[in-house]
Protein backbone atom coordinates (compact mmCIF):
# COMPACT_ATOMS: atom_id res chain seq x y z
CA UNK A 1 0.00 0.00 0.00
CA UNK A 2 0.96 3.79 -0.56
CA UNK A 3 3.42 5.00 2.38
CA UNK A 4 5.09 7.74 3.22
CA UNK A 5 8.66 7.03 3.60
CA UNK A 6 10.46 8.79 6.95
CA UNK A 7 12.23 10.81 4.91
CA UNK A 8 8.71 12.06 2.99
CA UNK A 9 7.10 12.58 6.59
CA UNK A 10 10.08 14.84 7.71
CA UNK A 11 9.89 16.81 4.23
CA UNK A 12 6.23 17.13 5.52
CA UNK A 13 6.74 18.43 8.58
CA UNK A 14 9.34 20.87 7.55
CA UNK A 15 7.02 21.84 4.60
CA UNK A 16 4.02 22.53 7.33
CA UNK A 17 6.06 24.64 9.55
CA UNK A 18 6.99 26.61 6.97
CA UNK A 19 3.56 27.41 6.10
CA UNK A 20 2.74 27.87 9.44
CA UNK A 21 5.52 29.99 10.39
CA UNK A 22 4.61 32.17 7.56
CA UNK A 23 1.51 34.95 8.01
CA UNK A 24 -1.30 34.74 5.21
CA UNK A 25 -4.13 36.41 6.21
CA UNK A 26 -6.80 37.00 3.68
CA UNK A 27 -5.26 39.11 0.82
CA UNK A 28 -1.76 38.59 1.89
CA UNK A 29 -0.92 34.93 0.90
CA UNK A 30 1.89 35.70 -0.99
CA UNK A 31 4.91 34.40 0.05
CA UNK A 32 2.86 30.89 1.50
CA UNK A 33 1.92 30.75 -2.34
CA UNK A 34 5.50 31.25 -3.19
CA UNK A 35 6.36 28.42 -0.54
CA UNK A 36 3.49 26.09 -1.79
CA UNK A 37 5.10 26.23 -5.31
CA UNK A 38 8.76 25.68 -4.50
CA UNK A 39 7.34 22.92 -2.82
CA UNK A 40 5.28 21.28 -5.59
CA UNK A 41 8.67 21.85 -8.29
CA UNK A 42 10.81 20.01 -5.89
CA UNK A 43 8.67 17.27 -5.64
CA UNK A 44 8.25 17.36 -9.95
CA UNK A 45 4.80 18.05 -10.33
CA UNK A 46 3.95 17.71 -13.85
CA UNK A 47 2.73 20.91 -14.20
CA UNK A 48 3.03 23.87 -11.34
CA UNK A 49 1.84 27.02 -12.43
CA UNK A 50 0.14 30.47 -10.38
CA UNK A 51 -3.10 31.86 -11.71
CA UNK A 52 -4.41 35.19 -12.24
CA UNK A 53 -6.12 35.24 -8.18
CA UNK A 54 -3.33 34.14 -6.88
CA UNK A 55 -3.78 30.12 -7.15
CA UNK A 56 -1.17 27.83 -6.86
CA UNK A 57 -2.09 24.75 -8.82
CA UNK A 58 0.13 21.59 -9.40
CA UNK A 59 -0.87 18.94 -11.56
CA UNK A 60 0.11 15.29 -11.64
CA UNK A 61 -0.87 13.05 -14.29
CA UNK A 62 -1.09 12.59 -18.25
CA UNK A 63 -2.55 15.78 -19.30
CA UNK A 64 -5.93 14.03 -20.57
CA UNK A 65 -8.71 11.69 -19.17
CA UNK A 66 -10.63 12.46 -15.91
CA UNK A 67 -9.60 15.03 -13.45
CA UNK A 68 -9.56 15.19 -9.76
CA UNK A 69 -9.24 18.25 -7.36
CA UNK A 70 -7.83 18.29 -4.34
CA UNK A 71 -8.82 21.71 -2.74
CA UNK A 72 -6.91 23.57 0.37
CA UNK A 73 -7.07 27.16 1.27
CA UNK A 74 -3.75 29.32 1.89
CA UNK A 75 -5.44 31.94 4.01
CA UNK A 76 -6.20 32.17 7.55
CA UNK A 77 -8.18 34.20 9.46
CA UNK A 78 -6.14 36.55 11.79
CA UNK A 79 -4.93 35.57 15.71
CA UNK A 80 -6.65 37.76 17.49
CA UNK A 81 -5.91 38.79 21.12
CA UNK A 82 -1.95 37.22 20.90
CA UNK A 83 -2.81 37.25 25.18
CA UNK A 84 -4.97 33.78 24.87
CA UNK A 85 -2.22 32.05 23.16
CA UNK A 86 -0.05 29.35 24.89
CA UNK A 87 2.08 29.16 21.91
CA UNK A 88 3.63 31.16 19.43
CA UNK A 89 1.11 31.87 16.26
CA UNK A 90 3.76 31.55 13.92
CA UNK A 91 6.20 29.63 15.70
CA UNK A 92 5.00 26.16 14.28
CA UNK A 93 6.13 24.65 17.88
CA UNK A 94 5.69 20.98 18.01
CA UNK A 95 5.22 19.56 21.49
CA UNK A 96 3.85 15.75 22.15
CA UNK A 97 3.72 15.66 18.32
CA UNK A 98 1.30 18.15 17.83
CA UNK A 99 2.29 21.10 15.66
CA UNK A 100 0.83 24.80 16.97
CA UNK A 101 0.25 27.90 15.11
CA UNK A 102 -2.37 29.74 13.20
CA UNK A 103 -3.70 28.09 10.25
CA UNK A 104 -2.56 24.57 11.56
CA UNK A 105 -5.57 22.79 11.77
CA UNK A 106 -7.32 25.71 9.19
CA UNK A 107 -6.04 24.65 6.60
CA UNK A 108 -2.37 24.49 6.14
CA UNK A 109 -1.90 21.07 7.45
CA UNK A 110 -4.06 19.21 4.79
CA UNK A 111 -2.55 21.45 2.32
CA UNK A 112 0.92 19.63 3.55
CA UNK A 113 -0.76 16.30 3.20
CA UNK A 114 -2.23 16.73 -0.69
CA UNK A 115 0.97 17.85 -2.00
CA UNK A 116 2.58 15.10 -0.20
CA UNK A 117 0.02 12.91 -0.99
CA UNK A 118 0.25 13.95 -5.02
CA UNK A 119 3.73 13.28 -4.65
CA UNK A 120 3.77 10.04 -2.99
CA UNK A 121 1.06 9.22 -6.12
CA UNK A 122 3.71 10.23 -8.38
CA UNK A 123 6.54 8.01 -6.42
CA UNK A 124 4.91 5.34 -6.62
CA UNK A 125 4.76 4.59 -10.38
CA UNK A 126 1.48 3.48 -11.01
CA UNK A 127 -0.20 4.06 -14.18
CA UNK A 128 -2.80 6.79 -14.20
CA UNK A 129 -5.81 7.42 -16.90
CA UNK A 130 -6.30 10.82 -15.70
CA UNK A 131 -5.20 13.73 -13.99
CA UNK A 132 -4.40 14.81 -10.10
CA UNK A 133 -4.93 18.68 -9.32
CA UNK A 134 -3.67 20.13 -5.87
CA UNK A 135 -5.49 23.84 -5.79
CA UNK A 136 -3.93 25.87 -2.79
CA UNK A 137 -6.32 28.63 -3.38
CA UNK A 138 -6.62 32.33 -2.19
CA UNK A 139 -9.03 34.16 0.24
CA UNK A 140 -11.35 30.97 0.96
CA UNK A 141 -12.14 32.32 4.60
CA UNK A 142 -13.87 35.55 3.60
CA UNK A 143 -15.52 33.89 0.59
CA UNK A 144 -15.78 30.46 -0.06
CA UNK A 145 -15.83 29.39 -3.19
CA UNK A 146 -14.83 32.77 -4.91
CA UNK A 147 -11.19 31.43 -6.10
CA UNK A 148 -12.30 28.07 -6.90
CA UNK A 149 -14.59 29.70 -8.83
CA UNK A 150 -12.21 31.76 -11.17
CA UNK A 151 -9.69 28.52 -10.84
CA UNK A 152 -12.45 26.42 -12.46
CA UNK A 153 -14.70 28.91 -15.27
CA UNK A 154 -11.44 30.56 -16.51
CA UNK A 155 -8.53 28.30 -15.81
CA UNK A 156 -10.68 25.58 -17.84
CA UNK A 157 -10.26 22.77 -15.11
CA UNK A 158 -14.06 21.45 -14.44
CA UNK A 159 -12.84 18.29 -12.29
CA UNK A 160 -14.92 15.28 -12.18
CA UNK A 161 -14.35 15.38 -8.48
CA UNK A 162 -13.41 17.56 -5.73
CA UNK A 163 -12.33 16.47 -2.52
CA UNK A 164 -11.38 19.12 0.24
CA UNK A 165 -9.24 19.30 2.88
CA UNK A 166 -11.35 20.98 5.20
CA UNK A 167 -10.70 19.27 8.91
CA UNK A 168 -13.11 16.38 9.12
CA UNK A 169 -10.86 14.49 11.97
CA UNK A 170 -10.27 12.24 9.20
CA UNK A 171 -13.29 11.26 9.06
CA UNK A 172 -16.03 11.78 5.66
CA UNK A 173 -18.31 14.91 5.01
CA UNK A 174 -21.00 14.89 2.70
CA UNK A 175 -22.38 17.97 2.86
CA UNK A 176 -23.28 21.77 5.05
CA UNK A 177 -25.21 24.29 5.57
CA UNK A 178 -25.53 27.36 2.79
CA UNK A 179 -24.84 30.78 4.02
CA UNK A 180 -26.14 34.33 3.75
CA UNK A 181 -25.12 37.45 4.49
CA UNK A 182 -27.88 40.31 5.12
CA UNK A 183 -27.43 44.17 5.50
CA UNK A 184 -30.64 45.38 7.07
CA UNK A 185 -30.54 49.44 7.95
CA UNK A 186 -33.06 50.47 10.17
CA UNK A 187 -34.34 54.00 9.47
CA UNK A 188 -35.39 56.73 12.05
CA UNK A 189 -35.38 60.47 12.25
CA UNK A 190 -32.49 62.43 13.83
CA UNK A 191 -32.65 65.07 16.61
CA UNK A 192 -31.30 66.53 19.40
CA UNK A 193 -30.65 64.20 22.57
CA UNK A 194 -32.44 66.82 24.61
CA UNK A 195 -35.20 66.21 23.10
CA UNK A 196 -35.66 62.67 21.96
CA UNK A 197 -39.20 62.61 21.58
CA UNK A 198 -38.55 65.09 18.37
CA UNK A 199 -36.61 62.34 16.52
CA UNK A 200 -37.38 58.66 15.49
CA UNK A 201 -34.23 56.61 17.37
CA UNK A 202 -32.86 54.43 14.83
CA UNK A 203 -31.25 52.22 18.03
CA UNK A 204 -34.56 51.57 19.86
CA UNK A 205 -36.31 50.56 16.03
CA UNK A 206 -33.36 47.96 15.25
CA UNK A 207 -33.67 46.32 19.00
CA UNK A 208 -37.57 45.74 18.67
CA UNK A 209 -36.30 44.29 15.12
CA UNK A 210 -33.31 42.19 17.08
CA UNK A 211 -36.02 41.27 19.32
CA UNK A 212 -38.40 40.10 16.57
CA UNK A 213 -35.25 38.49 14.49
CA UNK A 214 -34.34 36.03 17.77
CA UNK A 215 -38.08 35.14 17.86
CA UNK A 216 -37.99 34.25 13.89
CA UNK A 217 -34.85 32.18 14.57
CA UNK A 218 -36.17 29.42 17.24
CA UNK A 219 -38.88 28.67 14.43
CA UNK A 220 -37.17 28.33 11.53
CA UNK A 221 -36.43 24.60 9.45
CA UNK A 222 -34.46 22.04 10.51
CA UNK A 223 -33.05 19.00 7.89
CA UNK A 224 -32.18 15.68 9.34
CA UNK A 225 -28.96 15.64 7.74
CA UNK A 226 -27.54 18.64 7.52
CA UNK A 227 -29.79 20.21 11.08
CA UNK A 228 -31.55 23.73 11.32
CA UNK A 229 -31.32 27.06 9.92
CA UNK A 230 -29.97 29.67 11.87
CA UNK A 231 -30.16 33.55 12.13
CA UNK A 232 -27.86 35.69 14.19
CA UNK A 233 -26.97 39.62 13.84
CA UNK A 234 -23.14 39.84 14.28
CA UNK A 235 -22.20 44.08 13.79
CA UNK A 236 -24.62 46.89 14.71
CA UNK A 237 -23.23 50.34 13.27
CA UNK A 238 -25.10 53.76 13.25
CA UNK A 239 -24.91 57.02 11.75
CA UNK A 240 -25.36 59.40 14.74
CA UNK A 241 -24.05 62.48 13.59
CA UNK A 242 -22.67 62.72 18.01
CA UNK A 243 -22.91 61.04 21.09
CA UNK A 244 -25.73 63.76 21.49
CA UNK A 245 -28.00 63.27 18.71
CA UNK A 246 -30.64 60.57 18.26
CA UNK A 247 -29.30 58.51 15.23
CA UNK A 248 -31.25 58.12 12.05
CA UNK A 249 -30.47 54.96 10.79
CA UNK A 250 -28.63 51.64 12.26
CA UNK A 251 -27.27 49.48 10.16
CA UNK A 252 -27.05 45.38 11.29
CA UNK A 253 -25.28 42.40 9.79
CA UNK A 254 -27.43 39.32 10.14
CA UNK A 255 -25.36 35.69 9.44
CA UNK A 256 -28.08 33.66 7.98
CA UNK A 257 -27.35 29.61 7.58
CA UNK A 258 -29.68 28.14 5.16
CA UNK A 259 -30.42 24.39 5.78
CA UNK A 260 -32.04 22.27 2.41
CA UNK A 261 -35.09 23.72 0.89
CA UNK A 262 -34.13 27.07 2.08
CA UNK A 263 -33.77 29.50 -0.52
CA UNK A 264 -32.62 33.23 0.05
CA UNK A 265 -35.97 34.23 -1.37
CA UNK A 266 -37.14 32.85 1.31
CA UNK A 267 -35.07 34.34 4.13
CA UNK A 268 -35.20 38.15 2.74
CA UNK A 269 -38.91 37.32 2.80
CA UNK A 270 -38.93 36.16 6.43
CA UNK A 271 -36.93 39.23 7.95
CA UNK A 272 -38.61 41.65 5.70
CA UNK A 273 -42.24 40.42 7.59
CA UNK A 274 -40.42 40.63 10.93
CA UNK A 275 -40.02 44.39 9.54
CA UNK A 276 -43.47 45.42 8.67
CA UNK A 277 -44.79 43.21 11.99
CA UNK A 278 -42.75 46.03 13.83
CA UNK A 279 -44.23 49.17 11.88
CA UNK A 280 -40.54 50.73 11.34
CA UNK A 281 -38.93 51.46 8.11
CA UNK A 282 -35.74 49.34 7.01
CA UNK A 283 -33.63 48.58 3.46
CA UNK A 284 -32.71 44.75 3.28
CA UNK A 285 -30.01 43.70 0.80
CA UNK A 286 -27.42 40.98 0.14
CA UNK A 287 -23.84 42.17 1.13
CA UNK A 288 -21.07 42.19 -0.92
CA UNK A 289 -17.78 40.88 -0.89
CA UNK A 290 -14.73 43.15 -2.81
CA UNK A 291 -11.88 40.79 -2.84
CA UNK A 292 -8.24 42.12 -4.33
CA UNK A 293 -5.86 39.42 -4.77
CA UNK A 294 -2.35 39.66 -3.56
CA UNK A 295 -1.94 40.00 -7.68
CA UNK A 296 -4.52 42.72 -7.90
CA UNK A 297 -7.05 40.84 -9.27
CA UNK A 298 -10.56 42.45 -8.01
CA UNK A 299 -13.28 41.10 -7.92
CA UNK A 300 -17.04 41.53 -6.21
CA UNK A 301 -19.44 38.93 -5.49
CA UNK A 302 -22.46 38.34 -3.56
CA UNK A 303 -22.17 36.96 -0.30
CA UNK A 304 -24.83 34.11 -0.76
CA UNK A 305 -23.33 30.00 -0.34
CA UNK A 306 -25.90 27.52 -0.80
CA UNK A 307 -26.19 24.32 0.79
CA UNK A 308 -24.91 20.99 -0.41
CA UNK A 309 -25.32 17.18 0.19
CA UNK A 310 -23.89 14.58 -1.72
CA UNK A 311 -25.52 11.27 -1.00
CA UNK A 312 -24.28 8.95 1.32
CA UNK A 313 -24.37 5.99 -1.53
CA UNK A 314 -22.44 8.11 -4.12
CA UNK A 315 -19.46 6.62 -5.58
CA UNK A 316 -17.13 9.40 -4.39
CA UNK A 317 -18.37 9.41 -0.86
CA UNK A 318 -18.10 5.55 -0.85
CA UNK A 319 -14.45 5.39 -2.65
CA UNK A 320 -13.24 8.36 0.14
CA UNK A 321 -14.49 5.75 3.05
CA UNK A 322 -13.08 3.26 1.36
CA UNK A 323 -9.71 4.45 1.26
CA UNK A 324 -10.11 5.92 4.70
CA UNK A 325 -10.60 2.52 5.89
CA UNK A 326 -7.97 0.87 3.59
CA UNK A 327 -5.33 3.26 5.68
CA UNK A 328 -6.90 3.48 9.08
CA UNK A 329 -8.35 -0.43 9.59
CA UNK A 330 -12.03 1.00 10.26
CA UNK A 331 -14.88 2.24 8.54
CA UNK A 332 -15.40 6.40 8.94
CA UNK A 333 -18.10 8.62 10.15
CA UNK A 334 -19.50 9.71 7.42
CA UNK A 335 -21.48 13.21 8.38
CA UNK A 336 -21.31 16.85 7.61
CA UNK A 337 -19.38 20.05 8.58
CA UNK A 338 -20.86 22.59 10.01
CA UNK A 339 -19.16 25.59 9.17
CA UNK A 340 -19.16 26.62 5.06
CA UNK A 341 -16.59 25.79 2.51
CA UNK A 342 -15.71 25.74 -1.16
CA UNK A 343 -18.10 22.93 -1.69
CA UNK A 344 -20.88 25.95 -1.83
CA UNK A 345 -19.20 26.20 -5.11
CA UNK A 346 -18.54 23.37 -6.38
CA UNK A 347 -21.08 21.00 -5.28
CA UNK A 348 -23.88 23.95 -4.47
CA UNK A 349 -23.55 25.55 -7.76
CA UNK A 350 -21.47 24.03 -10.01
CA UNK A 351 -23.21 20.45 -9.27
CA UNK A 352 -19.56 18.55 -9.29
CA UNK A 353 -19.19 15.28 -7.02
CA UNK A 354 -17.64 16.63 -3.71
CA UNK A 355 -16.29 15.45 -0.74
CA UNK A 356 -14.44 16.53 2.50
CA UNK A 357 -11.73 15.07 4.08
CA UNK A 358 -8.89 16.19 6.08
CA UNK A 359 -6.49 16.22 8.84
CA UNK A 360 -7.13 18.36 12.54
CA UNK A 361 -10.71 19.19 14.41
CA UNK A 362 -13.58 21.51 13.33
CA UNK A 363 -13.26 22.96 17.03
CA UNK A 364 -9.89 23.68 16.23
CA UNK A 365 -11.01 26.43 13.37
CA UNK A 366 -10.14 29.75 14.50
CA UNK A 367 -8.85 28.52 17.86
CA UNK A 368 -6.41 30.30 19.99
CA UNK A 369 -3.76 27.46 20.49
CA UNK A 370 -5.16 26.30 16.84
CA UNK A 371 -3.01 22.80 16.35
CA UNK A 372 -3.09 19.32 14.50
CA UNK A 373 -1.69 16.09 15.09
CA UNK A 374 1.01 15.08 13.00
CA UNK A 375 0.47 11.66 12.77
CA UNK A 376 -2.86 12.37 11.46
CA UNK A 377 -1.17 14.41 8.28
CA UNK A 378 0.95 11.63 7.41
CA UNK A 379 -2.40 9.27 7.68
CA UNK A 380 -4.27 12.07 5.48
CA UNK A 381 -1.31 12.35 2.99
CA UNK A 382 -2.00 8.39 2.65
CA UNK A 383 -5.46 8.54 1.83
CA UNK A 384 -5.44 11.12 -0.59
CA UNK A 385 -2.65 9.09 -2.46
CA UNK A 386 -4.69 6.00 -2.42
CA UNK A 387 -7.89 7.52 -3.26
CA UNK A 388 -6.50 9.21 -6.30
CA UNK A 389 -4.94 6.03 -7.64
CA UNK A 390 -7.91 4.11 -7.37
CA UNK A 391 -10.26 7.26 -8.73
CA UNK A 392 -7.76 8.08 -11.82
CA UNK A 393 -6.23 4.14 -11.93
CA UNK A 394 -5.61 2.39 -15.79
CA UNK A 395 -5.49 -0.79 -14.34
CA UNK A 396 -9.33 -2.28 -13.78
CA UNK A 397 -7.62 -4.48 -10.69
CA UNK A 398 -6.27 -1.22 -8.74
CA UNK A 399 -7.95 -0.33 -5.61
CA UNK A 400 -9.59 -3.83 -5.28
CA UNK A 401 -12.91 -2.33 -6.13
CA UNK A 402 -14.45 -5.60 -6.34
CA UNK A 403 -13.53 -6.39 -2.18
CA UNK A 404 -15.40 -3.21 -1.33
Amino acid sequence: MLTLSEYDQQNLVTFLRDLVATPSVSGHEKDVAERVKQEMEKLRFDEVWVDRAGNVIGRIGPGAGSKLLFDAHMDTVDVGDPKTWQHDPFGAEIESGMLYGRGACDMKGALASMVYGAALLKQSGLPLAGDLYVAAVVQEEPCEGCAVRLLIEEEGIRPDWVVLGEPSNLQVSRGHRGRLELCVTVKGRAAHASMPQQGDNAIYNAARLIFALDLLASSLPEDPFLGKGTLAVTQINNTSGSRNAIPDSCTMIIDRRLTLGETETKAVAEVQSAVIREGIRAEICVTEYHMVSYTGLECIVPQRYPAWMLPESHPLVQTVAWAVRQVIGEKPIIGRYNFSTDGAYTMGTAGIPTVGFGPGEETQAHAADEHIRLADCFTAARVYALLAADLLHELESWGARQNR
